[in-house]
């Protein structure tokens, strides 16, 4: 069974941000770029944004943000 994660248990701050060395294939690496610029994001957030909207589908509880992170649909609105 998976745990449950939380910002609690990671003892990170909310406003505090972890850095980590990515290996990533050239070719997905393309793909984010594109799709960052589609959404006027960065591809840094828009890597961030594709890992906490795949941790909340699966039931992930991270934080504040769950409730705040906008989805691509209703920014287009």
């Amino acid at each position: 069974m998976l745990a449950r994660f939380t910002i609690e248990r990671a003892k990170i701050l909310p406003n505090e941000k972890k850095s980590f060395l990515l290996r990533i294939d050239p070719r997905l690496w393309a793909a984010m770029e594109k799709l960052a610029a589609a959404e006027l994001r960065s591809v840094n957030s828009q890597i961030e944004y594709l890992l906490r909207e795949a941790a909340l589908k699966r039931g992930m509880k991270l934080g504040v943000d769950d409730v705040d992170m906008p989805t691509a649909k209703a920014r287009k609105k």
